[in-house]
């Protein structure tokens, strides 16, 4: 601590890759990820995929000393994967759970088993109030033929949007985990943009990791190589963002990820990299008052207008995938109705022999039973799709009209603003310290 209005904090956060029988040496990695924590103290650890519980428990007891308050959050079938240690008392948690999340049918995804979430606890450091963000996104199985595209971006928009609305009253936010989005995707450009939160790899003074901050680096020997095509050094789709507020200024000190093999360990912590930050929180004793300058408000209009592009982008991609989830929807219903009329037409066969009555002749039995479990099986199946597809529809329209009340608000906010001069190409960059002007008004 410099002094009494600087405070340093370590953030932490890890993709720990632990499905249980299935995930290798998930036992030892995660004695590994236990030293590794103790000895590194962080104030902060947040981490993804730990689907076992038992793995938690077993974490929580290795940490109890350096880490004394945690929180897991549960969701879905299997967990959310999602857990939080801190060495600052947990007041309060909360998780919220994306309303899409990939397709149940696609079992060897197992994105939708999962129920990903974003989970929020509230620490208080010092006498500043921190909201703590954890989530991991739907990930990204074909860059070309991204069929999970739509989902995603609705889970960014979801993410941002529960951001936003939680974070009032918060003197810093910090978001961390597997959000698998490039830098420069469209939900990444969602959230930042509207939220405000700052990369902390971009940010930083001072960086130790993985070429270009990969997280899926192509010399982990857990991943196979084809699935980073076209991308032969890595990706990277793990994140730590952080923002201040008027009361508090927050520079990232410090950024590093771990590189593949562990030292005097035959493997790896994860398939991807950890990230280890050193935030420095400033708290400011004044705030600059007086009437805005030209420039501030050509860069603020600067900012509204990228915005209503970004949103105005993401909205067509949801119209892409409603448009996709519609035709699933009404193909799932007419394979109903040929199911339906092929039982009737079976029913109706069987009544034959019944009605022509003195006719001795063999009715086939096992085909007909086996027909009707046909007709059963493509009955009950295309009622569940239906049922599926039509509350994928339904969030697909309600994220969609969203984004349409967002857009109008937008528009209007940025008529509002003078348009004697063009916009000012020297303003702040859209991450900047202060409080973003595109959060929501009390």
């Amino acid at each position: 601590m410099a002094d009494s209005n600087t405070i340093r904090l370590r953030v932490f956060s890890l993709n720990c890759w632990g499905i249980r029988y299935l995930s290798k040496h998930c036992r030892e990695r995660y004695a590994m990820i236990g030293e590794l924590l103790n000895r590194e103290e962080h104030d902060i650890v947040l981490l993804q995929e730990v689907w076992s519980e038992k793995d938690f428990l077993c974490l929580k007891r290795k940490l109890s000393s350096t880490h004394p308050h945690s929180h897991y959050f549960k969701s879905g079938v299997i967990g959310s994967g999602m857990a939080t240690f801190s060495r600052h008392r947990i007041h309060d948690a909360f998780l919220y759970r994306y309303s899409l999340n990939g397709y149940p049918y696609m079992a060897h995804h197992g994105d939708w088993f999962g129920g990903k979430a974003v989970g929020m606890v509230k620490l208080n450091i010092g006498r500043l109030a921190a909201h703590v963000y954890v989530t991991h996104l739907h990930a990204e199985y074909c860059r070309e033929k991204d069929s999970y595209l739509p989902h995603r971006v609705v889970q960014a928009w979801e993410l941002q949007q529960f951001i936003r609305h939680t974070s009032s009253g918060a003197d810093l936010v910090i978001l961390a985990g597997d959000l698998n989005l490039h830098p420069q995707d469209l939900g990444n450009r969602l959230l930042r943009t509207y939220t405000g939160l700052r990369d902390s790899y971009t940010e930083t003074a001072k960086f130790d990791g993985c070429e270009d901050g990969i997280t899926f680096i192509a010399d982990n020997p857990f991943i196979n190589p084809k699935e980073l095509c076209p991308f032969e050094k890595g990706i990277r789709i793990d994140y730590i963002l952080y923002k201040g507020s008027g009361r508090v200024s927050i520079q990232c000190e410090s950024l590093s990820t771990t590189k593949g093999s562990v030292p005097d360990h035959p493997f790896p912590y994860s398939d991807h990299e950890a990230l280890s930050a050193e935030l420095q929180l400033q708290t400011l004793t004044q705030q600059a008052g007086g009437d805005e300058t030209r420039g501030e408000q050509d860069c603020a209009a600067g900012k509204l207008a990228e915005l209503v592009d970004i949103v105005t982008e993401a909205r067509t991609e949801v119209k892409v995938g409603l448009y996709c989830a519609e035709r699933m929807r009404y193909t799932a219903a007419r394979t109903g109705v040929m199911g339906m009329a092929l039982l009737l037409l079976e029913l109706a066969i069987a009544a034959v022999p019944w009605l022509a009555l003195g006719a001795d002749q063999p009715f086939p039995r096992a085909s007909f039973y086996l027909l009707g479990v046909l007709c059963f099986a493509i009955l009950i199946t295309t009622f569940l799709l239906y049922i599926f597809y039509t509350m994928e529809v339904k969030a697909l329209q309600g994220a969609e009209d969203q984004m349409r009340l967002a857009v109008g608000s937008l528009q209007e906010r940025l008529r509002g603003f003078p348009l004697a001069q063009p916009l000012n190409p020297l303003c702040r960059p859209l991450d900047r310290q202060d409080p973003c002007p595109l959060e929501p008004e009390e």
